[in-house]
């Protein structure tokens, strides 16, 4: 038994070194917050960041369309016609989908 202990160093031998051992080993394996999921929830945050530039991006592109489109009444009237298949009182709108082989 003496010889085992002699070749645990001195910091582990006192039963508050072991304490404190068990638990860091504990924080970073089995906690909730381990290292694992730290690191899990490090690469969501940096793809939702991505998605957040991307997001408003788009944001502000579709903000200048509509005031494009709110501004000019033709463009209105051929977005209408071209998104909703919107048409006067005397047409008639044909649609044509091509064909896949």
């Amino acid at each position: 038994m003496k010889k085992l202990l002699d070749r645990v160093p001195k910091r582990l031998r006192n039963r508050y070194g072991l304490a404190v051992l068990i638990l860091v080993g504990w924080i970073t394996f089995f906690d909730n917050s381990d290292i694992w999921t730290t690191w899990k929830n490090h690469r969501e945050l940096g793809r939702m960041e991505e998605q957040a530039v991307w997001y408003t991006a788009e944001i502000e592109r579709t903000k200048g369309q509509l005031n494009e489109i709110a501004s000019d009444k033709d463009l209105l009237e051929k977005f209408a016609r071209e998104r909703y298949l919107m048409k006067r009182d005397n047409e008639d709108i044909f649609v044509l989908v091509a064909q896949k082989n």
